[in-house]
Order: C-alpha cells, then sequence, then structure tokens
C-alpha cells in the first residue's frame, strides 16, 4: 500500500473517529454522564469566566474564552434559561428507569439542580445586581487580579481585552439596575450607601491606585519571556483601558446609585420587592437543599441559640469568667489587647503567618481522620482594601480544577480588634483543612463521575461541610483540648450560624427590622457591632444562603448519628468522610439515601 493511500486511510480514520466522537458525547450523548458532561460544557461555553475558574483549557491552544467576560444581559438570561429547560426535558431520555448506582445519583442530582436553576431564574427581578458584598463592581476586579492567569505576552493581552470587556459588563448590569428600577426593585437605602462606599474606595485613588492597575507591574515583573519595553507598552495599554473606559462607568455607576436613594426604604427583607415572597421560598429551597418553611428553620434557630449558650457559659464559668451576660463576656474578651495582633502591616503579616501555622498543624494530622489527602496549595490573603467594609471576616475562592491557581482564603482585616487569635482556629479551620479548601480540592480528584458533581453547587452540603469540619476538629481531632479559649472561638461562630437561622427568616420572613437583627445577634454573640452590622446586611442582599450552614451540618451530623447506630463497632471515621467527600457536593435529600446505601453496603 503506497503512502498516499495510507495517508487517506489514516485521514478517513480520523474523521470517522471524530464524527463518533461527536455523536457519542455532543449531538447524541451516550449515557447520562456523558449528557451531563455536555451540559457542564455548554455551560463553560456561554461563560468564559467559568472556564478561567476551572482551568482546564487556560491558555492552551483551545483557549477560545480568556479575552472575554461572561455576558449580563436580558437576552442572555433568557437563552440559558432555554437551555436549561431543554436540557431538562432530555433528562428524562436517560432515567431514571434503567440506572442504577452512581448513575442514578448523577441523574438525580442533574434534574434537582437544573429544577433549582429553573426555579431561580424565573424571577427576572429578584435581586440587587451591585450591592456592598457582591455584584460585577467588586468580583469582576478581583476576578481580574486573582483568577485570570498571566504566564506569557498573549496572557497579558487577553488581561487587556477584558479590561474592555468589564466596560461593557458595567454597562450591560446598568441596563438591568434600570429596568429592575422601573419595575420596583431598589435596594435598602444602607445597601446603596455600603455600594457607593465600595465603588468610590476603587476609584477614589485614581489610576496609579487602582488595584486593576497597580497589581500589574508586580505580575509582569514574574515573566522573563517579554522585554522590559514590551512590558511598559502592556502597561500603559491597560491604563488607558481603565482610565477611559472604566472609571469614567464606576462614576457613571456611582451617580446612578446616588439618584436610587430617593427611592429607596430602610426596610432589609426581600418582602419588601414584588413577588418577594416567592422568591424567599425559592432561596430558602435553593440554599437548604430541603423543603424546611422559613418558621421550621427560625424555631430550629432558636433552640440551637439556647443549646450553644449553655456550652458557652460552662466554658467561661470553668474559666472564672462569671460577672454578666453570655455576649457580654464574650465582648469582655474580645476586647482585651493581649489577645489582638498589631494593627499595622506587620501585625496583618504575624495574623496571616499563624493563620498559615494552623493549617499546616491541621494537615499534618489529617491522614487519621481522612483517606484521601488533596495536594491543592492554599493561600491566605487579605481582603481588597476596596472591598472589604462590606466584606465578611473571612471567605474562600477555590483552586483551578488543573491545579493552575491555589484556592485563596480572604481574611478581612480592617479591624484587627474583629479578629482576637482565640476566634482564629476555628474560622481557619473552616475556609482551610479540614473545611472548604479540603473538600472542594478533594472534590477535583473524583474520579468517573460528571464533572457537574466536582463543582460542588449545593451551598448546604459545602457549608454544612465546612461548618461539620469545625465540630470534628473539637470532637475528634480534640485541638482544643488544653485551649478552653479556642473551644470558646468555635462555640461563638457556631453560635453565629445558628443566629443566622433566626435573622435571616426574622428579616425576610417576620419582616424584622436590620435593627432588630443587629440587636439580636449582639445580645448573643458577643461579636463587634461592625461585624453584626456586615453580617446582618449581608444576609439582607443574600436571602435564605446564610441558612445553609446550620441545616448543612446538623444534616451531615444526623447522617453520621445514624451510620454509628447502625454500625457499631464497625463504624469507621475515615471511611464515612471519605463517602461524604468523594462523591461530590449534592441535595441534602440524596445525600441521605447516598449514606444509607453506604451503610447497606458496610453490613454486606
Amino acid at each position: 500500500m503506497n503512502f498516499k493511500k495510507i495517508t487517506a486511510l489514516g485521514f478517513m480514520g480520523t474523521v470517522l473517529s471524530l464524527g463518533a466522537l461527536y455523536f457519542w458525547f455532543w449531538a447524541s450523548p451516550v449515557g447520562i454522564n456523558n449528557y451531563l458532561n455536555k451540559f457542564f460544557f455548554q455551560i463553560a461555553l456561554r461563560s468564559p469566566e467559568s472556564a478561567t475558574y476551572l482551568g482546564l483549557i487556560e491558555n492552551t491552544m483551545l483557549d477560545f474564552h480568556s479575552g472575554k467576560l461572561d455576558r449580563y444581559d436580558r437576552k442572555s438570561e433568557i437563552e440559558f434559561l432555554k437551555l436549561v429547560r431543554e436540557t431538562r426535558a432530555g433528562m428524562d431520555e436517560y432515567g431514571p428507569e434503567q440506572l442504577e448506582g452512581q448513575e442514578l445519583m448523577s441523574w438525580r442530582i442533574g434534574r434537582w439542580l437544573m429544577d433549582d436553576m429553573i426555579r431561580e431564574l424565573s424571577f427576572e427581578h429578584s435581586t440587587y445586581r451591585i450591592n456592598q458584598i457582591g455584584g460585577i463592581m467588586i468580583n469582576t476586579p478581583q476576578f481580574l487580579t486573582d483568577v485570570h492567569r498571566i504566564i506569557n505576552e498573549k496572557s497579558v493581552e487577553r488581561y487587556i481585552a477584558r479590561l474592555h470587556e468589564f466596560a461593557r459588563v458595567i454597562e450591560e448590569v446598568k441596563v438591568r439596575i434600570i429596568n429592575d428600577r422601573d419595575n420596583g426593585v431598589v435596594p435598602p437605602d444602607f445597601v446603596i450607601n455600603g455600594a457607593l462606599r465600595g465603588m468610590r474606595s476603587f476609584i477614589d485613588g485614581g489610576l496609579n491606585e487602582n488595584p486593576l492597575f497597580s497589581s500589574l507591574p508586580h505580575r509582569l515583573d514574574k515573566l522573563d519571556t517579554i522585554t522590559e519595553a514590551r512590558k511598559q507598552e502592556l502597561i500603559e495599554q491597560a491604563g488607558h483601558v481603565i482610565a477611559a473606559e472604566i472609571i469614567p462607568r464606576y462614576v457613571a455607576m456611582i451617580e446612578l446609585f446616588v439618584s436610587l436613594l430617593p427611592r429607596s426604604d430602610p426596610h432589609a427583607g426581600i418582602w419588601r420587592i414584588p413577588q418577594g415572597e416567592q422568591i424567599y421560598a425559592a432561596r430558602l429551597k435553593s440554599f437548604t437543599t430541603t423543603n424546611m418553611s422559613a418558621e421550621e428553620i427560625h424555631q430550629l434557630g432558636l433552640r440551637e441559640v439556647a443549646r450553644i449558650s449553655e456550652e458557652m457559659e460552662n466554658i467561661l464559668s470553668g474559666e472564672g469568667i462569671i460577672e454578666g451576660s453570655v455576649s457580654s463576656r464574650l465582648r469582655q474578651l474580645m476586647d482585651i489587647p493581649e489577645y489582638h495582633f498589631e494593627d499595622s502591616d506587620k501585625g496583618r503579616a504575624e495574623q496571616i503567618a499563624y493563620l498559615y501555622n494552623l493549617d499546616d498543624k491541621m494537615m499534618k494530622m489529617a491522614q487519621r481522620f481522612f483517606i484521601t489527602i488533596p495536594s491543592q496549595t492554599l493561600k491566605i490573603v487579605r481582603v481588597p482594601e476596596f472591598a472589604q467594609d462590606g466584606s465578611a471576616l473571612g471567605y474562600y475562592r477555590g483552586p483551578a480544577m488543573d491545579g493552575s491557581t491555589s484556592g485563596r482564603f480572604y481574611i478581612n482585616q480592617k479591624d484587627m480588634s474583629d479578629t482576637p487569635r482565640w476566634t482564629l482556629p476555628t474560622l481557619m479551620y473552616h475556609e482551610g483543612a479540614p473545611g472548604h479548601h479540603f473538600q472542594i480540592s478533594a472534590s477535583h480528584l473524583i474520579e468517573n463521575l460528571p464533572l457537574i458533581r466536582k463543582v460542588s453547587p449545593f451551598t448546604a452540603y459545602v457549608e454544612g461541610w465546612a461548618l461539620y469540619a469545625e465540630f470534628i476538629a473539637h470532637n475528634d481531632m480534640n485541638v482544643y483540648e488544653d485551649d478552653p479559649l479556642g473551644n470558646l472561638g468555635r462555640l461563638q461562630d457556631e453560635m453565629l450560624r445558628a443566629i443566622r437561622l433566626v435573622v435571616d427568616t426574622g428579616m425576610h420572613a417576620k419582616r424584622w427590622s436590620r435593627e432588630r437583627a443587629i440587636e439580636y445577634m449582639l445580645s448573643n454573640s458577643g461579636t463587634t457591632e461592625a461585624d453584626a452590622t456586615r453580617e446582618i446586611e449581608r444576609y439582607a442582599v443574600w436571602p435564605g444562603q446564610a441558612t445553609a450552614y446550620k441545616v448543612g451540618q446538623l444534616h451531615i451530623l444526623k447522617l453520621r448519628s445514624m451510620a454509628e447506630l447502625r454500625l457499631g463497632d464497625g463504624f469507621d471515621l475515615r471511611e464515612f468522610h471519605e463517602m461524604i467527600l468523594m462523591n461530590g457536593a449534592m441535595p441534602l435529600e440524596i445525600l441521605t439515601e447516598s449514606v444509607q446505601l453506604w451503610i447497606e453496603s458496610q453490613i454486606r
């Protein structure tokens, strides 16, 4: 056979293989896993930002996305809703009758997720698109400085392209906010004022102090494949886009928000907007992945607040701190200067070093309690100063799936007295190991399951696990054996999550005022007024999300108790954790069935 025939046959074979692959995976996917993976990739194709977070094809020949940002216009939202509805309708062709085991579980998880997405997307005016803790004016700058990877000249050019895109995104969101306003949705006045502070802080220092510009020279310093002259040229191009396209649009958005103030009011609950009660019911279902009503969640919170208060009383009394209420005694401890890191650059660096040390110690213990030990690195960094006024004390952002970017734990260092040393261990265990970073990094190691089960889109599972991680640090790892104040810090954090059940439902279902919710938190937690205010204002713009932590943790603890009871001496904590973590995130009702199946397999 001559060379031309061999080449022709080889080409035909490649075409046939690609055609078969196209039909097997895309045109008519074979099996539920391929069907769900197709949906996952359709989302990524529509969302350049999601594709960058995943990191699977970033800066490769297949990179179609890293010079673009997502679309935020109503037309794109309608198109996405159409895609979800069509994909959901197609699920019935793949199950559930002929499925079993992991495939049946994947089908049920996918169905739940799509039904939830449809339910949420059906409300056109249901959120405050820009607020004091999030929205594109905060999230996009952080995405560009912390997530967009700069590794060569092309990736710098794509960064500049994304700066152009950011101007387009601001315009699209501005149109949506005006449309929301015209349909009766204007944020509460305290939310508008908080958003204004953040936007003004972002542009107050001019171009040279703007993080989109000021962070770039340092990032380019690491590249030795670009000449200094070319680096300077790229920096100047970025500066021009920021000065000419982005900063003026921040000014315009500030003007729009100022114009919204006369139309606003001080009410905190989502009930204040059209369809508010229906929106809140949908959010509770989405975030808790249960059918619990607002009243059931409220009563659960009250019971948990009372229980945790008793445990805190026992520790305080044992330490000889007996004068005043639990919250007043916590407040006294919070104010003792010897527990504070210095309010300086040196003190902030020492606090981050302390957090790294806690994480290192925890990871050294991990093999005694877990089977799969993820190796993804964790960076601990300060919350950006332009976002710190409205930010929580800490939050986490996961690593890329390919490991090209680390997980990040952001610690709010605006006021160092907010985080005494004894409050930090439990925060570290929640955000790092064995909490968020451990769980999300472990999910990236899951094999033979659809990608959608690796991305943890279920808040009750993810936050429930992180709060459960705080529990096992105490209950199983005994990290507070010689540290009663550290354990008090754990209980204070758990109290915060119990309070959330009460105040979230209080504001959004029972029409509590912002001030009443703040007072309830202060009277039960011992936190600072500034921190309580930030927390309550966060719940006002994120209805239902705060209820997921305690609902999820208590559910995992209930499942663990069930397994311990059924298996007796045969219960293995490492195996239990492996089963919870290495099946990926899922709604709590499906997690219950997963644990029940695991128990039966252990008995057999």
